[in-house]
């Protein structure tokens, strides 16, 4: 096997005294993952009702869209919001003040393409969870003098939403993951942050594995929350809520994440 050029008290050091540096990467991770994935929830239920619309225009541009974003790489879209918006001229994500705090143009950006990108996902997601309400309900409370959007509000939505929480979990999972993009764009989260140390130590192999430790770390702490979430709402569970979790699991089982 050669030469082992391993450096383990390096390695124990950085997984077990971790610098500022390193912990800033992961914070930001997680707080860039959280921020998308709430704008793509409400991008994505936008979306979901645009699909669902009376009106066959609006249909069509809600096709177009998940046909878009989830066709194209979500690290194409990064460049393409990031360099080619700035490159065309269209804008050129100039920093914003917000008091003390200071939003970059790469932080803008990456915000952005994450969010559209889980919009289309979540748009599907909400889409079949309202789908799978029974249409009776819609018109019971149509019949008692609701508008369609009250009964949207009122009666459809509260129930999706509880059968939404199972894949909403697993969204926010390949969040979490999908950050690491976020590097080519220049944001220093837990990847980008490892890259620059790698840069400076050339402790590759000790320098990833830590990296993936983390990442496991915080996919498992997403995990347990995700558990005790839908154990919470899983107390009085509707039918169709049963019957979505069950084609859910299962499609995910033949067809693997994305």
């Amino acid at each position: 096997m050669g030469n082992l050029n391993l450096d383990i008290p390096f390695f124990l050091e950085y997984l077990f005294n971790p610098p500022d540096i390193l912990l800033y990467g992961v914070w930001l991770t997680i707080s860039i993952a959280f921020v998308a994935q709430f704008l793509g929830v409400v991008g994505g239920l936008l979306i979901a009702l645009l699909r669902m619309s009376q009106k066959w225009w609006l249909r069509e541009l809600g096709k177009l869209y998940i046909w878009i974003f989830r066709g194209v790489p979500l690290l194409v879209q990064l460049v393409i919001v990031y360099t080619g918006v700035a490159a065309a001229g269209l804008y050129k994500y100039p920093d914003i003040n917000f008091g003390p705090f200071t939003l970059s143009g790469p932080m803008q950006a990456a915000i952005l393409a994450l969010s559209l990108h889980e919009a289309a996902y979540m748009a599907e997601i909400f889409r079949a969870a309202i789908s799978s309400i029974d249409r009776g309900q819609f018109d019971a409370a149509r019949a008692i003098g609701m508008s369609p959007l009250k009964a949207m509000r009122w009666i459809i939505l509260p129930q999706a939403i509880r059968i939404v929480i199972p894949p909403l979990g697993n969204e926010f999972t390949l969040m979490i993951k999908g950050t690491s993009l976020l590097a080519i764009i220049g944001i220093r989260e837990l990847f980008g942050t490892v890259q620059q140390l790698n840069a400076a130590t050339f402790r590759t192999f000790e320098l990833f594995v830590i990296a993936a430790i983390w990442y496991l770390i915080l996919i498992s702490i997403m995990g347990l929350i995700q558990r005790y979430i839908e154990a919470y709402f899983s107390r009085h569970e509707f039918p169709a809520e049963k019957s979505f979790k069950k084609n859910y699991k299962s499609r995910n089982l033949l067809s693997g994440t994305r």
